[in-house]
This record gives structure tokens, C-alpha cells and sequence, in this order.
């Protein structure tokens, strides 16, 4: 058998995943020195582009985050833009978000609805609808009461949240260890909420309550979407979930807000809340992207590096939010818990997920496969046990709907 011929299959075996099948049919005419040069060349091109991409994604999802939740402060603050109507506000974003999401699956079709059953909507759609409308009712009406660098330091609590309602549900089990580093958490936050100068019971109440109804709403969304086997994109998730929440959110805004918003006779600006709400929602595609292309411990890097970066912002766009010693001190004690946390969960979702020992050439063959095969609006998200760790350190409750899993088809082992 002619050598540069075997020569050419085994080199396609080591790097098919960075080369296309036009190019590979190019290089077997030329010589087998000039099939390596160029194999390896133009993996270095891809994995540069891929790398590129990936931290793009991550700066999209650092200033869409930041400049959502600055925005909202912005609009609900009765300093600024003076509109202290949370819930007004969070329908608003739900109204648009569901019209996009009708227009995308109905008219131009770009994706195509699940098969939705009336139990189905009933048994899961709508209590994880009302759970997420009550997360953002109440992270919003935080805003109005305190700062947007306390309110960053109380979102630590959100692992402690999903902890104790993962126990509860029972889809995780109590741990000596995981329980200390809850412990480490919860001791970081009291300190920071010592150390606030403008400690506001009413708003971190709100916060809370936010916070566990957000974590909350995740475990439901793992236990009732993995039981009955539903796999939906961020799309159909918004397609189903969004007008729920809108009705959902009608009934307090008919009692607590409608009679102050007539009184008060507030000008609507269609552009100040139209741009929010676009705003929002790309926030909720940018979360998509840097779940499908990132691992666990980047994401809650990234995340990290995203509250720190608010707070720093916080303090210089409002500056009524004043930052102590103890504020500091408090959040960096909560942080340690939160990344000892982070990588014991880590370290048991690796543990979880070992695979039997592939050789390099088909391991690279399957990503490649999988890497032409993965598009935006053509994966669809399915819900595991361990997917919601990485999720419960990226909830961001100014996004309308965070994806409680990655792809199944990019997920990290």
C-alpha cells in the first residue's frame, strides 16, 4: 500500500477536529511534510479563533450583566430616572421578551415549539413560572431601598439558598463539608451586612427573598424538567415561560402599583424602557453563549470578576453607595466560602461524569463532531443533576431566564 496514503489517514485521525473535510481532500495531493504543515497551521488558526470567541462571549456577559443591573438601579431609583415601580418594570421585560419569543417560533420560525401538553404547562411551566417572576419582583424592588454594591454582596447567599432548597427537595444530601463552607458564607455576609452604612431592613428582606426564590426556582426546574424528560432552548423557554410570568406579575401590579402609577402621573418613555428591555434580553442570550462554550470554573471566574467590577462601578455611577472597611472584609470572607464550595462541587461533578478512557484521536474526533454540529438556536438544553451547580453561581436576576443546564452535547467533564 502506497505509504503517503496510510500516512494521510493516520495524520486525518490526529487532527480531523481542526480541519475541514474540503481542506483535508486538498492536502492528501500534496506530500505528506506539507499535509502536516498545514494540518497544524490551521488548527492554530481554529483554536485561536475558538479562544477568541469564547472570551468575547465572556466581556459580552460582563458588561451586558453590569450595565442591566446599573440600568435598572438607574430607572427604579427615586434619585434618578424616578420610577419606583419594580413590578411595572419586570413586566415590561416579560412582555417583551414573550412578543420576541412569538415572533421567533411562530412567524419566522427560526426554531420550533416543544410538544406542550396542558399537565405538562401546568406541572411544570407555571410553578417555575411564578418562582422566577417572584425572583425578579423582588430583586427589583430591592433597588428602591438599598445600594447596588450591598445588594452584589447578598447574592453571595445564592449557594447557600440553592443548598438548603437542593436538601430540602432532595436532589443533593447534607454534607459536613458543604455545610461549613455554607456556614463560612453566611458568617462573610452578616459581617457585610454589618458593616453597612445604609443597612435597610425592608430591602435586604426583599433581596433574600429574592434569592431564595430564585434558588427555588432552579431545584424546580431540575426535578420537575429532568422527571418528564422536557428539553427546551432559550427560545421555547421564553416562548413558554415569559407570558406565564407576565400574568404571574399582573395580580401584585393590580394591587400594589396600578393606583400609584395613576397618581403619580409618570410620562412614559418608550425608549428608556424599550432599550432596558433589550438590554435584558440580550443579557439572557449572552448567558446562553458563555454556558455553551466555557467550563464550570470559568463561569464562576467570570462571575466573580463580574461582581467585583460592579461594585467598583456602583460606587462611581451612584455615589450614595459607600463601600466600608467591613463591607469588604465581610464579601471576601463569603467569596472564600463560596470558591472552596465551588470546587468541591467541581470536583464531584468530574467525578460524576468520568468517562471510560478514549485515545486522543478519537476524543478530538467527537469534539469536532460535535463543534460542526452545535448552533445557536439548534441545541437544545437538557437538564441533569449536575448542571444546576454551574448555573447556581451565574443567576443573574435582572436576566429574564437563566438556562438551568448547558448543552448536553458541550458539557465540561
Amino acid at each position: 500500500m502506497d505509504m503517503h496514503f496510510i500516512f494521510s489517514i493516520v495524520a486525518s485521525s490526529i487532527v480531523l477536529p481542526c480541519v475541514d473535510q474540503k481542506f483535508l481532500i486538498q492536502a492528501n495531493k500534496c506530500d505528506a511534510s506539507c499535509f502536516v504543515v498545514f494540518c497544524i497551521s490551521r488548527a492554530s488558526m481554529l483554536i485561536s479563533k475558538q479562544l477568541l470567541l469564547t472570551y468575547l462571549y465572556l466581556l459580552i456577559y460582563i458588561c451586558l450583566s453590569s450595565g442591566v443591573i446599573l440600568y435598572n438601579k438607574w430607572v427604579l431609583s427615586p434619585k434618578y430616572f424616578k420610577f419606583p415601580f419594580p413590578i411595572t418594570l419586570t413586566m415590561i421585560h416579560m412582555g417583551f421578551s414573550g412578543v420576541v419569543a412569538f415572533f421567533l417560533v411562530r412567524v419566522f420560525k427560526v426554531v420550533a415549539p416543544v410538544k406542550m401538553t396542558f399537565q405538562l404547562y401546568a406541572t411544570c411551566v407555571i410553578p417555575i413560572s411564578a418562582f422566577f417572576a417572584s425572583s425578579l419582583w423582588f430583586g427589583n424592588t430591592a433597588y428602591l431601598h438599598i445600594s447596588v454594591a450591598f445588594i452584589q454582596m447578598l447574592k453571595a447567599l445564592m449557594p447557600v439558598a440553592t443548598f438548603i432548597m437542593a436538601v430540602i427537595c432532595g436532589t443533593d444530601k447534607l454534607r459536613c463539608d458543604v455545610f461549613l463552607n455554607m456556614v463560612l458564607v453566611s458568617i462573610g455576609v452578616a459581617i457585610s451586612s454589618y458593616g453597612e452604612i445604609y443597612f435597610n431592613v425592608v430591602g435586604t428582606a426583599y433581596q433574600v427573598t429574592g434569592i431564595f426564590a430564585e434558588a427555588l426556582r432552579l431545584v424546580l426546574t431540575q426535578v420537575l424538567l429532568q422527571k418528564k424528560g422536557l428539553t427546551l432552548n432559550p427560545v421555547t423557554s421564553l416562548y413558554y415561560i415569559a407570558p406565564c410570568s407576565f400574568l404571574f406579575l399582573f395580580v401584585p401590579w393590580y394591587v400594589l402599583e396600578k393606583t400609584g402609577i395613576e397618581i403619580s402621573q409618570i410620562q412614559f418613555n418608550f425608549w428608556i424602557f424599550f432599550s432596558n428591555a433589550v438590554c435584558a434580553l440580550a443579557l439572557n442570550f449572552s448567558i446562553f453563549l458563555v454556558i455553551g462554550r466555557t467550563g464550570a470554573v470559568t463561569i464562576r471566574v467570570a462571575g466573580v470578576l463580574k461582581d467585583w467590577i460592579l461594585i467598583a462601578l456602583s460606587t462611581i455611577i451612584f455615589p450614595e453607595s459607600t463601600i466600608t472597611g467591613l463591607n469588604i472584609i465581610g464579601y471576601a470572607i463569603a467569596l472564600c466560602g463560596v470558591v472552596l464550595y465551588n470546587y468541591l462541587k467541581v470536583k464531584d461533578v468530574r467525578a460524576s461524569n468520568q468517562l471510560p478512557t478514549e485515545s486522543t484521536p478519537e476524543r478530538m474526533t467527537k469534539d469536532w463532531k460535535l463543534e460542526k454540529q452545535s448552533d445557536l438556536f439548534g441545541d437544545n438544553v437538557n437538564v441533569s443533576g449536575n448542571d444546576a451547580v454551574v448555573t447556581s453561581f451565574m443567576v443573574d436576576e435582572e436576566a429574564l431566564l437563566l438556562q438551568p443546564a448547558r448543552f448536553s452535547s458541550l458539557k465540561s467533564t
